[in-house]
């Protein structure tokens, strides 16, 4: 029986979240079905976090136990020849036993996507939260900066999750415009349930002069919920990094003929 760490991605439209739940189809499930495909055995699948319904990841780490003895490389393309389509297996390495993909976690990096094009994207609106009206970014990075250290972010979360207490440690909290939207980018010890989609919707109705600079530090202070802005909808929200004490997935992850992303070089003698 080996201990295995899993690097996965996944489309959040197409699942109800993380977490096996009764009658609906979560990620969690989804990779514990494709294993057993692949291997015969029965595992419980343990995620870093707990993403909701219509919530994407980028690089979500897993980890479960085996006794199959296929490598690690063989292992992770048996489980993505069984795995249901929107979520893949990127990376797989046997490690420490003693490592668990939530309780070893230090950290965690969410992203908030906000389309802000004139017309409507032609992309699926599943994957961005898209907003037709002028944003004053400045003023939103100012109450962001109120976000940073250590608080009671009680006025940030919403009922329905289980926490000993609601003090979190946001050590980044910024704004990347791009051409065609920006990015809230929030990276904490940990997040309560909702928050991040609650931080960017009070962002947002700074950006539109709804609240002013300073409601996240009244928040803050008073725990009050009511005045802060909505919780923003669920397609925009993206688990960018878990992060650990160490390095995870290290080393390159090789291709058929090198790494990925890397032009090869031309071979005559094939003809290339």
């Amino acid at each position: 029986m080996r201990n295995l760490r899993a690097l996965i991605s996944y489309d959040g439209s197409k699942f109800f979240g993380w977490q096996r739940q009764e009658g609906f189809w979560s990620v969690q499930e989804a990779f514990e079905r494709a294993i057993e495909s692949a291997t015969g055995e029965s595992v419980t699948v343990f995620g870093a976090g707990r993403t909701d319904t219509g919530v994407h990841a980028l690089r979500q780490v897993a980890s479960f136990h085996l006794e199959s003895e296929l490598s690690d490389d063989r292992l992770r393309h048996a489980v993505n020849a069984h795995v249901s389509d929107g979520a893949v297996l990127e990376r797989l390495e046997t490690c420490d036993d003693d490592f668990h993909a939530r309780f070893s976690a230090c950290g965690k990096r969410y992203l908030y996507w906000v389309g802000t094009s004139r017309f409507r994207s032609p992309f699926p609106e599943e994957y961005a939260h898209w907003i037709n009206q002028p944003l004053n970014l400045a003023a939103m990075e100012v109450a962001a900066r109120d976000l940073i250290g250590e608080h009671d972010f009680a006025a940030f979360a919403s009922s329905g999750s289980e926490r000993k207490t609601t003090v979190r440690t946001i050590t980044r909290a910024r704004i990347f415009p791009r051409r065609r939207g920006f990015a809230i980018v929030v990276q904490g010890d940990g997040f309560l349930y909702n928050m991040v989609r609650t931080i960017a919707g009070t962002l947002i109705d700074v950006g539109r002069g709804r609240l002013d600079t300073d409601c996240v530090a009244r928040a803050i202070e008073d725990g009050r919920r009511a005045p802060l802005g909505p919780t923003a909808p669920a397609a925009g929200l993206y688990l960018l990094r878990v992060l650990y004490p160490f390095p995870a997935f290290r080393g390159p992850d090789l291709g058929p003929r090198g790494a990925p992303g890397v032009i090869q070089p031309l071979d005559p003698e094939r003809g290339d």
